[in-house]
């Protein structure tokens, strides 16, 4: 039996950052796990420019609200979801995730969560786990799944190659230079294609 893994930013909806940096006027938080491998790391020095700015989660989610996924994901998904387990491992948030999931027609998402004080401020994030989506996929295998991975940063490598089958989709050229043996995509079209071959 198969199921597929996928990322969420990047490769179905916007990368959630880069929206805020864009809107807020902070183009630091336009760094993302393309450029951070990092996620522990990247997190609490977003969170401490948050506090910096006297910006919170609601800042955040009124920016969120106005992202739609990205032009042909949610009918990738739809097709993905008609022929084979889906499932959703993003180092995103569940209070950031939810009106994109939404959008997507639901799909099951393992994400991590934030802790928010009364006041809306962001003091810190809770992992779901050391190294999630690797650990995710072990545990898919373990369950007698063989996984399929697609991904477009630093973050998604561990579980693309620990997978029967990985794709970069839409990668930056340094991460596809340095991982020339992993297929890379540019379109929905094409990484469905490939992940329906590879079952």
């Amino acid at each position: 039996m198969n199921i597929v893994c996928l990322d969420m930013e990047g490769v179905l909806t916007p990368e959630i950052w880069i929206a805020f940096a864009d809107a807020s006027g902070i183009p630091e938080l336009r760094r993302t796990t393309r450029e951070e491998p990092d996620y522990d790391k990247l997190m609490r020095w977003r969170i401490g420019l948050l506090k910096e700015r006297g910006l919170g989660l609601k800042e955040i989610q009124d920016v969120i609200a106005g992202i739609d996924p990205l032009p042909g994901a949610r009918e990738f998904l739809d097709a993905l979801r008609s022929r084979v387990p889906t499932v959703i491992l993003s180092d995103t948030f569940e209070e950031f995730a939810a009106p994109l999931i939404r959008k997507l027609g639901q799909p099951l998402l393992l994400c991590n969560s934030l802790e928010v004080s009364d006041s809306g401020e962001i003091l810190s994030h809770r992992m779901r786990l050391p190294h999630s989506k690797l650990n995710s996929v072990l545990a898919f295998q373990r369950m007698g799944y063989e996984t399929i991975a697609a991904g477009d940063s630093f973050n998604d490598l561990e579980m693309i190659r620990a997978s029967r089958q990985g794709f970069f989709f839409r990668c930056p050229e340094s991460i596809r230079r340095a991982n020339p043996d992993i297929p890379a995509f540019e379109d929905h079209d094409g990484l469905l294609n490939a992940i329906l071959g590879a079952l």
